[in-house]
């Protein structure tokens, strides 16, 4: 991660950019703006999905499971976003990899409106392959859906009620 100065583009909620800008996690939108984020699901063709675990240094959540993700910077898709939070946060490439795009939700926080789009993709990959980025992640590996579904059942699981849809 360089410590460039990040921006991020500003949406509407039909996810139209609005032409106005943000500084990355400066929480002073407007009633109406929305962020946009990206969750990307890896799936093998064992049926296992690629989580991993929050630095404990993370502000909010820390500690808990996860799928690689992050924040759309200003002038990216969502996809070219995905392909490269997994690429930094796994050291995995799903640029080739079969599936995409699979739907998106938005929650409203005051102040921190933001969108997800969900991504899956079929790619095998071995535990040991995984080059994880430090700071956002303490381990990863790939797990089976009841495994994840009982981390959630924790209550430490990021996201699960919103994207459990695409786990199949």
């Amino acid at each position: 991660m360089s410590n460039k100065i990040e921006y991020w583009d500003i949406y509407d909620i039909d996810k139209n950019k609005t032409g106005r800008k943000m500084l990355r996690n400066d929480w002073s939108m407007k009633d109406g703006d929305y962020y946009l984020t990206v969750l990307g699901v890896i799936r093998r063709s064992d049926g296992r999905y690629l989580i991993t675990q929050r630095s404990m240094d993370k502000a909010w959540a820390a500690g808990w499971w996860e799928v690689p993700g992050g924040g759309v910077m200003a002038g990216e898709t969502s996809l070219e976003a995905v392909i490269r939070e997994v690429r930094e946060e796994t050291g995995l490439d799903v640029s080739h990899a079969k599936g995409g795009y699979q739907f998106c939700y938005h929650r409203e926080n005051k102040g921190q409106n933001y969108i997800v789009d969900i991504y899956r993709f079929e790619l095998d990959a071995n535990d040991g392959e995984l080059v994880l980025q430090k700071n956002e992640a303490l381990q990863g590996r790939f797990a089976t859906l009841e495994e994840i579904r009982e981390l959630a059942g924790k209550g430490i699981f990021l996201h699960f009620d919103s994207i459990k849809k695409v786990f199949v």
